[in-house]
Parts: C-alpha cells; sequence; structure tokens
C-alpha cells in the first residue's frame, strides 16, 4: 500500500468490505493493522451515512488481534478495570490519561531500544534478549504502579490494597508475560 500525504479515507460499506480511497483498492482489517504499525493516518467513514466509524473498526482490529494468535495485550483484569470505569465519574478522564501512559511507553519503549543498542551494540550479548527482557518486566511492574496510584488520586475507593484475587490474577498476568518472553527469547535463540 502506498503511503501518501495526509490523512486516508478507507470507506466501509454495507457488506463490510473496506475500500482504501488513496490506492483505490480493498483492504482487510489486516491490511489496517499494518498501515496503523507503520504509521499511516486514516479515517473510516460509513459509504452510506459518511459517519466516522474509525474507533469502532479500530475496536474490531483489537478484538480480532486479541482472538487471533492467543498472544494477548489487555491482561483480563486490565478490561475488567477498563469496563468498570463505563458509567463512572472518571470515565471522561480514563481515556486522556491511557493516551499519555500509551505515548510514555512508547518513549520509553524507544529510549531503552537506544540503550540497549548503545551498551551492546552488534554483541551477541546484545541480541540476547534475556537481560533487556528483564527490563521490560521491570518496566511494565514501574507502569503498573503507576496507574495504579494514579487511579488512588481520583477515586478513594481505590485506595484500599487489591483484594487477593485480583493480586493472583496480576501474578497470573505476569507469568504469562514472561511464557510469551521466553517464547520469544526461544524463537530468537532459533533465528541465530
Amino acid at each position: 500500500m502506498a503511503k501518501t500525504d495526509g490523512q486516508i479515507t478507507i470507506k466501509k460499506y454495507a457488506n463490510r468490505r473496506l475500500y482504501n480511497t488513496g490506492t483505490s483498492t480493498y483492504v482487510t482489517l489486516d491490511d489496517l493493522a499494518e498501515m496503523v504499525k507503520k504509521g499511516e493516518d486514516f479515517v473510516v467513514q460509513d459509504a452510506k451515512s459518511g459517519e466516522d466509524i474509525t474507533h469502532s473498526v479500530l475496536t474490531q482490529i483489537i478484538f480480532e488481534q486479541e482472538s487471533k494468535t492467543g498472544n494477548t495485550l489487555l491482561p483480563i483484569s486490565f478490561l475488567r478495570q477498563l469496563i468498570s470505569f463505563y458509567g463512572d465519574q472518571m470515565q471522561m478522564v480514563v481515556p486522556s490519561y491511557l493516551e499519555h501512559s500509551m505515548q510514555a511507553f512508547t518513549a520509553q519503549q524507544a529510549q531503552m531500544r537506544e540503550q540497549i543498542n548503545k551498551a551492546f551494540g552488534d554483541t551477541p550479548l546484545g541480541k540476547n534478549l534475556q537481560m533487556p527482557m528483564q527490563l521490560v518486566e521491570e518496566q511494565v511492574r514501574r507502569n503498573t504502579e503507576m496507574f495504579h496510584q494514579a487511579m488512588q488520586m481520583f477515586s478513594p475507593f481505590m485506595s484500599a490494597p487489591p483484594p487477593k484475587e485480583t493480586k493472583k490474577a496480576e501474578a497470573k498476568d505476569l507469568d504469562e508475560l514472561k511464557e510469551q518472553l521466553r517464547a520469544l527469547q526461544s524463537k530468537l535463540d532459533n533465528l541465530s
């Protein structure tokens, strides 16, 4: 797909087909996911009404990505917390908080990659992801703590420590993340 200047318009037709007006081709949700990964800006419009349906299409892409590979990015505890904010007085704050958190995470990820490359370069140690993955785990722990502390500021009811079930779910999510990192490490070792 050719990258164009400005925002690309994707038309969604009643038959659920998606048409990229920038390239004059039909695209799939997987194509749109690739466009997002490449940083291409697009808006999805209902072909008949002209209504902006970008949010629902991006949500659909997330749903498909989550169910497709079994490698989920959204832990159950996070989804439960997110759902609990709907209809809550804090609902208006959550989107901007999540957006800023993701921007901070992306910036930290870029810095970490740069530091790893500076520190280890193109050596076998730099290619071994075990140490960098430990750094990622630590960053995830810090971000989770920061999120919990921020939510405590907004909601007096969250000041109590999480129940044992939540702690168990978080430990399970962390174990799942570690397992995914081990699988990634194994794949990278096999490529070496």
